[in-house]
C-alpha cells in the first residue's frame, strides 16, 4: 500500500504544467487548471468509500467533506481520513437535505455522490446548480424526466457531470475498444452486453450482515437490501444497464457521431427471489408471499441511428456466474469475452471456422492507460477499474473540462430503465430514445479514449 500510494502521489500531478486548450463543450467554455482539488463525499457506504480510499491516496486531493445519514459510515469515513494523515472535514448527515448544506461550502470545488438510486439526480442536480463538478454513481436516473433533469441542468449552469462507470475502465473492456478504434472487426453491426450477476445474498440479509445471511430487505435490512430489493418489487424494468451499455456506447460512438434511436424489451417471469426466500427463510417467512414484479430476466434490443443493435440482458435474481456478457460483431469478425471466455474469429487472421484464444490480441492491444499505470491500478478495486475511474474524474475536474463520460452519456445509459418498463408494460412495444443532446450528436467528435492520462 505504501509503494502504492507513493506511485500515485508521483503521477498524479503528471501533465500539471501543460497549458490546457479551452474546453469545447455543449453547455460551458472554460480553461483554468486547478493543482489540488476539494472533493465532498455525499455517500460514504461501502462504495463510497471504495472511492474515498483511492482519492486519499493522491496528493492532488484534499477531502474537505463528507456526508451521510448513517453515523456509523461516518465514523469509518473519518477513521480512513484520519489514517490517511488529512485534517478532519466538516460532516453533514443530520437530516436527509443536509447534503445541501454541503454544496454550499466554498470549500468544495467537486462532489462524488454515491447514495442510492433515487436521490443520484436531485443530487446531481443540486450539485451542478451549486456550481460543483459532479461525479455520480450509476446509474444517475430513474425515469425520463430525471434524464432530462440532469441534461438541462448542465445547460443551464455549464456545471459538469460525470457518470462513474467504471466498467469502461476494465483491462479487456479498453483492450477491444482498441481493436475497434483500429477496426479490427471491420464496420460494426451488432453488440451484446448486460449484467448477468447473482444478487440474492446483497438483495437479502438479516439486517446485521451485510451480505450472504437472512432473507430481510427495507426497514429491517442493512446496506443495499435497505433500498435496493424495493426496486425488484416494484419494478418490472432493466434497473442496472450502465455496467455493459457503458462500454458498447463508447465503442459506438454514441452521442458523438451515433445515438440510441429505439428500444424493445421483454421480461421473464419472476421466480428467482421467492424461491431464495422460501430456501433460506422458509414457506412461512412473510416475505415468502410477496409477489415480485421483476422478472427474473430482462432483454433489452437497442437500435442505433448508423444502423447498429445492442442486445443488453438483466439477470440478478437468479443462479448463475457473474458475467456482462460482452460481444462485438464486425463485418469482418468478431470477439466474445468477459472474466471467464476471451475468444475471438478475425477473418484472414483466424484459421477455419473456429475460435481463437484472444490473450495474444489483448496483449497487442493493451491500451496505453493500462500500460502507464498498472503498478498501482490492481490494487484499487473492481480489478482495477476504480482507480480509473476516479483519476478520470479528479483530473477531468481540476482542469474544469468535460469529462470522457459527460451527462448526455448518463441520460442516454441511464434512459434504458425507464424505456424497458414502458416497452414491457405494453407488450414489447419499441419506445423511441429522447434525443438527449438536441441533435448535437450529429456533430459532436468522440472522446479521445486512446490517450494515455485519463
Amino acid at each position: 500500500m505504501n509503494t502504492r500510494r507513493d506511485f500515485v502521489k508521483k503521477t498524479a500531478l503528471m501533465g500539471a504544467g501543460v497549458a490546457f486548450a479551452p474546453q469545447m463543450t455543449l453547455g460551458n467554455t472554460t480553461a483554468f487548471f486547478k493543482e489540488k482539488l476539494n472533493i465532498g463525499f455525499i455517500g460514504v457506504g461501502l462504495r463510497g468509500t471504495t472511492h474515498l480510499s483511492n482519492a486519499l491516496l493522491r496528493n492532488d486531493v484534499n477531502v474537505t467533506a463528507v456526508c451521510d445519514i448513517d453515523e456509523r459510515r461516518i465514523a469509518i469515513a473519518l477513521d480512513m481520513i484520519s489514517k490517511a494523515g488529512q485534517k478532519k472535514p466538516m460532516v453533514f448527515g443530520s437530516s436527509d437535505l443536509d447534503y445541501r448544506n454541503l454544496l454550499e461550502l466554498k470549500e468544495v470545488d467537486a462532489v462524488i455522490i454515491a447514495t442510492p438510486w433515487l436521490w443520484h439526480t436531485r443530487m446531481a442536480v443540486d450539485a451542478m446548480k451549486a456550481g460543483k463538478y459532479t461525479g455520480v454513481e450509476v446509474s444517475a436516473a430513474n425515469t425520463l424526466e430525471e434524464c432530462w433533469d440532469l441534461v438541462n441542468t448542465f445547460e443551464e449552469t455549464g456545471s459538469h457531470l460525470m457518470i462513474l462507470e467504471n466498467v469502461n475502465y476494465r483491462r479487456d473492456v479498453l483492450a477491444v475498444l482498441h481493436m475497434v478504434r483500429q477496426h479490427v472487426f471491420g464496420e460494426l453491426l451488432h453488440f451484446r452486453c448486460g449484467y448477468q450477476h447473482d444478487l440474492r445474498h446483497v438483495l437479502f440479509n438479516d439486517g446485521k450482515t451485510a451480505y450472504g445471511k437472512g432473507v430481510e430487505f427495507g426497514d429491517k435490512g442493512i446496506s443495499e437490501s435497505a433500498w435496493r430489493t424495493q426496486h425488484s418489487l416494484l419494478r418490472n424494468a432493466d434497473v442496472y444497464p450502465t455496467h455493459g451499455l457503458g462500454p458498447v456506447a463508447v465503442m459506438a460512438d454514441i452521442n458523438r457521431g451515433n445515438r440510441f434511436v429505439s428500444l424493445t424489451s421483454h421480461a421473464t417471469k419472476a421466480v428467482g427471489l421467492h424461491n431464495y426466500i422460501v430456501a433460506h427463510g422458509g414457506e412461512a417467512h412473510p416475505n415468502a408471499k410477496l409477489k415480485w414484479k421483476q422478472g427474473d430476466i430482462i432483454t433489452s434490443t437497442i437500435e442505433t441511428a448508423k444502423g447498429e443493435t445492442i442486445i443488453v440482458t438483466h439477470n440478478v435474481n437468479t443462479a448463475r456466474p457473474y458475467s456482462l456478457g460482452f460481444m462485438v460483431q464486425g463485418a469482418k469478425g468478431l470477439t466474445e469475452f468477459d472474466k471467464h471466455t476471451q475468444r475471438i474469429h478475425v477473418e484472414g487472421l483466424t484459421k477455419g471456422h473456429v475460435w481463437e484464444d484472444m490473450a495474444s490480441w489483448l496483449e497487442k492491444y493493451d491500451h496505453p492507460l493500462w500500460q502507464k499505470y498498472e503498478q498501482i491500478a490492481v490494487g484499487s478495486g473492481h480489478d482495477g477499474m476504480d482507480f480509473f475511474v476516479l483519476n478520470a474524474f479528479v483530473e477531468s475536474a481540476k482542469e474544469n473540462a468535460a469529462p470522457p463520460m459527460d451527462v448526455y452519456d448518463a441520460a442516454a445509459w441511464s434512459a434504458v430503465t425507464p424505456l424497458s418498463e414502458l416497452s414491457i408494460e405494453n407488450n414489447g412495444a419499441p419506445q423511441d430514445f429522447p434525443d438527449f443532446s438536441r441533435g448535437n450528436w450529429i456533430k459532436r467528435t468522440p472522446y479521445d479514449w486512446m490517450k494515455n492520462t485519463y
